[in-house]
């Protein structure tokens, strides 16, 4: 039976995670914002006429369509690689703020700019994959 023992170092884990939660609720107000400015009223998803305000919420639809994969990519590999994790997940954060920004001018093309969020991304799925390795005996 393999057991877990968090390591000391797994605050930063956490302090990654709190972080990427203030991410998330930028983005929220963001559109809220652009909602009051452009006069789109709940429960429009999207608008017909305005392609701003579409580009700011796909942004943060897509950064929620993703975080539950972040998550936990974020919280099983910082088992294995802590520190590591935590470099990713800010990578990750980092990249989801650029892409916002990029997203936010209404050139759907300009989200690209935070294509190198995908780094962390990759940084978290290998440390995950270790620490399965590592719990099946592979290495």
């Amino acid at each position: 039976m393999a057991t877990i023992t968090i390591p000391a170092d797994y605050g930063w884990v956490i302090l990654t995670a709190v972080g990427s939660s203030f991410v998330i609720t930028w983005k929220a107000m963001r559109v809220g914002a652009a909602r009051k400015k452009y006069n789109i009223p709940y429960p429009i998803m999207y608008s017909n006429d305005n392609n701003v305000f579409n580009c700011l919420q796909r942004a943060h639809q897509n950064t929620l369509e993703n975080y539950p994969q972040f998550l936990y990519m974020l919280f099983l590999g910082g088992l294995e690689l802590p520190r590591f994790c935590a470099v990713g997940g800010t990578i990750w954060c980092l990249g989801r703020i650029t892409y916002a920004l990029g997203y936010s001018t209404g050139d759907p093309k300009k989200r690209m700019n935070g294509a190198f969020g995908y780094i962390g991304t990759f940084m978290l799925l290998g440390a995950t994959i270790k620490l399965a390795a590592n719990l099946l005996g592979w290495i």
